[in-house]
């Protein structure tokens, strides 16, 4: 469930194309954005037609539900980001290549004059996403590829709900719109982690929020039971990141490291099954885990990971401070916002690792 911002990276390629590479990327990233564009239609055409079947005309009906609630219960953006619906005919919208160097953690980061520095580049088409990451790949990096179902353009567009997600469970749905919003309120460049950390800490506070409301408890008991395994997933690999640290700090040479990277990728492995096994799931059950743990399973992976999870647990007692005010919360992570990054992350609380990817 990685996400771009290829509407801020295109805006940053109208401003600068330096090289035939750059200009071929930001080209890519604009015809994207604009079909997509092309393709969306307003929620009411596309339910007042005849080619929408009844699951989709019930899916677009909760989104709208939810997009509303977002806005009168949760400070989020009144605008006409998720009042459309597009078919992009393809199972993601994008797709993220993040890399990082064999021996190390540190994602190699991508700098726009708009967005800021991000650790990857994203494609809309899977073929360009893979001939970049086969070139990372030669040169000797790590190289991880994601698709994306929903990203945000930072408010420079009215995002759309598309066809990569609104077939996802409800709760689901929800929870992506409350996250994407949550970029068009604050959006801090060069730091990452910071940004999707706070649209974390939005969407499962308003994903909390609308579940009492509006599912009923054999759908919640199922999403939380859901969430609990993609928890226990990302602490594995956080562990698995932890270690490696230890690996790559460590005073043996270069071929020792690389034998402590193997070691770790395999306890990674043998402590993943074990956890499955834990789960009491089928096969068939179990297989879109298996297909998401094992994908390019390296350092670029697991520095991916850490993007989403850093300072969820610092958000979350933020706006506990605040009194569980959103509009309050808001504001506060506005301000820390402002600060340079050092010092805004020394004023947030202090956090430990919690969230999902």
């Amino acid at each position: 469930m990685k996400r771009m911002l290829p509407g801020a990276l295109l805006l940053s390629g109208l401003l600068w194309l330096p090289g035939c590479s750059a200009l071929s990327y930001y080209w890519q990233a604009l015809n994207g954005q604009m079909d997509v564009g092309r393709r969306a239609r307003p929620v009411e055409e596309v339910l007042a037609s005849g080619t929408a079947n009844a699951e989709l005309k019930r899916k677009l009906i909760y989104a709208q539900r939810a997009r509303e609630f977002a806005s009168r219960e949760l400070g989020l953006p009144d605008n006409q980001s998720y009042r459309r619906y597009a078919d992009v005919q393809r199972p993601y919208v994008v797709w993220n290549v993040f890399s990082a160097p064999s021996l190390s953690l540190t994602l190699n980061t991508h700098c726009f004059p708009v967005a800021g520095c991000v650790p990857y580049r994203g494609y809309f088409a899977e073929a360009a996403a893979q001939r970049e990451a086969a070139a990372l790949r030669a040169a000797g990096d790590d190289v991880y590829v994601g698709g994306v179902p929903a990203y945000s353009t930072l408010g420079w567009f009215d995002d759309a709900l598309l066809n990569t997600f609104i077939h996802y469970p409800d709760l689901e749905i929800a929870r992506l719109i409350f996250h994407e919003l949550a970029h068009q309120v604050t959006y801090v460049k060069d730091d990452t982690a910071f940004n999707e950390s706070y649209a974390v800490a939005v969407e499962e506070e308003g994903l909390k929020r609308w579940a009492a409301a509006n599912a009923p408890t054999a759908e919640v008991r199922g999403y939380e039971a859901f969430k609990l395994r993609q928890r226990e997933l990302v602490n594995l690999l956080m562990r698995a990141r932890a270690a490696l640290t230890e690996v790559y700090a460590g005073s043996g040479d270069d071929a020792a490291r690389r034998a402590g990277k193997a070691g770790t990728i395999d306890t990674l492995k043998a402590e993943y099954e074990i956890l499955k096994r834990s789960w009491g799931l089928s096969a068939d059950e179990t297989r879109r885990y298996d297909d998401w743990f094992y994908r390019d399973l390296n350092n670029a992976r697991l520095g991916s990971a850490a993007i989403y999870t850093e300072h969820v647990a610092a958000f979350a007692r933020l706006l506990a401070r605040e009194g569980g005010s959103m509009p309050a919360f808001h504001k506060a992570v506005k301000v820390l916002a402002a600060l340079p990054r050092e010092e805004r992350i020394k004023q947030l609380p202090a956090a430990s690792v919690v969230g999902a990817p």
